[in-house]
């Protein structure tokens, strides 16, 4: 059994505060888990972005293939029951939230993200990611 102090090393961030945050997280998380073409997912965007669904997933979707392809290592990623982040996917939520405002910000988490340096093809996919949340109303911050 893991004591709360163990529970807050091993998965140290709460969870965002921003809604469309929470959006991306959950599908990062079940998308790692139960693939790319998760139904869960698919239903959550829809019934978060209307008919505008394909866009935000199919990008989400990209990004998340581009994530798995590029990394030198393992990604960390929690449960979707967790109520807690991973050091991962806080970084991954920063780098879309900053990708348009800090680019370089972004691109050097991304770096330490993925653990090398060839990071143009995620860093693409998350700034469409981003881009495709603004333009539904949905900025993640």
């Amino acid at each position: 059994m893991t004591t709360t102090t163990e529970t807050a090393t091993l998965i140290p961030h709460a969870l965002p505060a921003c809604p469309n945050a929470r959006i991306i997280l959950f599908s990062v998380r079940r998308m790692g888990a139960h693939g790319v073409g998760d139904a869960r997912v698919g239903h959550l965007f829809f019934s978060s972005f209307g008919q505008a669904f394909r866009r935000p997933l199919t990008l989400m979707r990209t990004l998340m293939v581009e994530l798995a392809s590029g990394a030198a290592g393992t990604i960390a990623i929690a449960p979707c029951c967790c109520a807690r982040m991973t050091t991962a996917e806080a970084a991954l939520l920063t780098i879309l939230a900053r990708i348009e405002t800090q680019p370089d910000s972004a691109r050097f988490l991304m770096t330490d993200l993925l653990g090398t340096r060839r990071v143009e093809p995620a860093l693409m996919a998350a700034a469409a990611v981003a881009a495709a949340f603004a333009d539904e109303g949905r900025p993640v911050g």
